[in-house]
């Protein structure tokens, strides 16, 4: 059976994860609604800048406004995404290597922050139920693909419970919890032989 040749990644996307910051912006904008000004005390960063790249993701289509507010004599604009700062595996193989390198990057550093930030507040350990786990493994080219289908599988599934989740919150007076999924297979270093 002949392959279907393989479409461009789409160029919106791949010029918003472009910057780092950008990455950032739309993954705080794919969990909630939030203001620049908002944004840049989350990360630290200085609202002309955060400005900015909101600016461009708008232009880029990956975000929308959804209202204003009058705060201190300005006018605060509020956004969501419309875009979720993922690739498929198949947009990513076709990524160059360095644009993989800056959003791996940035998802690890936003990963690192997420952890630590539980563990100050004494949030990670608050669930004796939680999740935690590092598994080598040795594979062959047939077992790497078998997990990283499995992975697939596994985020696809939460996504799907994470919405229907939302739904039965929306009818109801239950608690919201949040948390973050964290799944990453990667192949080691080889060992170095002393």
């Amino acid at each position: 059976m002949a392959k279907h040749p393989a479409g461009p990644v789409d160029p919106r996307l791949a010029k918003a994860l472009s910057h780092p910051m950008r990455t950032r912006i739309l993954a705080i904008l794919n969990e909630r609604v939030a203001s620049p000004n908002e944004i840049a005390e989350m990360i630290g960063e200085r609202l002309p800048n955060v400005s900015y790249h909101v600016r461009a993701l708008l232009e880029l289509e990956t975000i929308e406004l959804v209202s204003t507010a009058q705060r201190r004599g300005a006018i605060e604009h509020y956004y969501r995404a419309l875009t979720r700062p993922f690739f498929s595996s198949r947009d990513w193989k076709r990524l160059p290597r360095s644009a993989r390198q800056a959003v791996s990057d940035q998802i690890l550093q936003m990963v690192w922050e997420d952890a630590s930030t539980a563990i100050e507040q004494g949030a990670f350990e608050t669930r004796p139920d939680r999740h935690l786990s590092r598994t080598p493994l040795t594979l062959d080219e047939r077992g790497w693909d078998e997990v990283n289908a499995l992975l697939s599988e596994v985020h696809a599934k939460a996504e799907s419970i994470g919405a229907r989740s939302k739904k039965r919150l929306a009818k109801s007076k239950d608690e919201e919890t949040g948390t973050i999924l964290v799944l990453m297979h990667f192949e080691t270093a080889p060992e170095k032989k002393s």
